[in-house]
């Protein structure tokens, strides 16, 4: 079976760090660890809800101290894209989180994008997403921060714990943002409600919604997202691993196909949640068309040039599984 081609649009690098990296990074930067060894850490890798991820997901990030911490986390991730299939990635990364550690701006962005350049098989860019359960004071700070760095990132994302903090709070980051020329993504729809995906297509202007599955309990909404062809980004495992829908069983992904929607299917944070982007895709049991479509929408809703999309497309158009 050849691996269909695909691009991967919602992946946190963060969230590529597998328990065998956290334990070598510990070692590296003398990092104490409060888990017996890697057993102990993937035992409570058993989350009721988002916040009981975001927990230990934060703790883990201690391990990533300098820029060879993030390119090593950003090459083990990229090592991986040929057996996946990913042609094209667009890396999320959460600055502020490493910025509360004293890790500089230069250390994450230079160590990513270094890693970035030593994979030319995978044409690879760099979201810079504010945590939204922080200030719309700090995104400011962090993203005035980024400029020097500006040529090696490609938008700006909004993620992190999501009830409570509607994407309206970083208007004017986001405003800020879009004149800087970075392309406007958010996370919206996860656990919040179809209003916040509202808000982050009219407020923030977004280009893409990240999840959106609760969209699908606003048929007004539904309407305008096929309509307007907005693309949303799904992750099948992180939601029933999070327990936003009950089972892979129920997973609105295939609904959402039925409706017309621009889905595509992509991996969050991989090492917490059982699978890279093929084991997301493999869960669904999906038919060679429904795989086909939503590798052609991944890359129609990429952030590439028109010439490297067209190429991606054919490339999907020949797969033969």
């Amino acid at each position: 079976m050849t691996v269909l081609p695909k691009a991967e649009l919602h992946l946190h690098i963060e969230g590529t760090l597998e328990p065998e990296m956290v334990f070598e990074l510990a070692r590296r930067n003398d990092v104490a660890l409060p888990y017996r060894d890697i057993d102990d850490l993937r035992a409570r890798y058993r989350f009721a809800d988002l916040q009981s991820f975001l927990d230990i997901y934060y703790a883990n990030m201690a391990v990533l101290r300098t820029t060879r911490d993030f390119h090593d986390l950003a090459a083990a991730y990229l090592r991986r894209c040929p057996e996946q299939g990913v042609r094209h990635a667009e890396i999320f990364f959460d600055p502020q989180a490493h910025l509360a550690r004293g890790v500089p701006m230069s250390a994450v962005v230079e160590g990513l994008s270094g890693a970035i350049g030593e994979f030319p098989e995978v044409s690879a860019k760099l979201i810079l997403c504010f945590l939204r359960d922080q200030s719309a004071d700090s995104a400011e700070e962090t993203l005035r921060r980024a400029e020097p760095h500006l040529d090696d990132i490609v938008g700006v994302g909004l993620d992190s714990a999501e009830i409570g903090h509607p994407p309206s709070k970083f208007a004017t980051v986001f405003a800020a943002a879009r004149k800087l020329g970075l392309e406007p993504v958010a996370h919206a729809g996860e656990e919040g409600p179809p209003a916040y995906v509202r808000e982050a297509l009219d407020v923030l202007g977004v280009r893409r919604v990240d999840h959106g599955i609760r969209a699908m309990e606003d048929p007004d909404l539904v309407a305008r997202l096929r309509r307007e062809r907005v693309p949303l980004t799904v992750c099948p495992l992180s939601n029933v691993r999070l327990g936003c829908v009950p089972d892979i069983a129920h997973h609105p992904l295939p609904a959402m196909l039925a409706e017309g929607l621009n889905v595509s299917v992509h991996s969050d944070d991989p090492a917490y949640f059982g699978g890279y982007v093929t084991a997301n895709l493999a869960a669904l049991r999906l038919s060679e068309d429904q795989l086909r479509l939503l590798a052609a929408n991944s890359f129609e809703s990429s952030f590439v040039t028109a010439q490297a999309r067209e190429r991606y497309l054919a490339e999907v158009r020949a797969w033969r599984p």
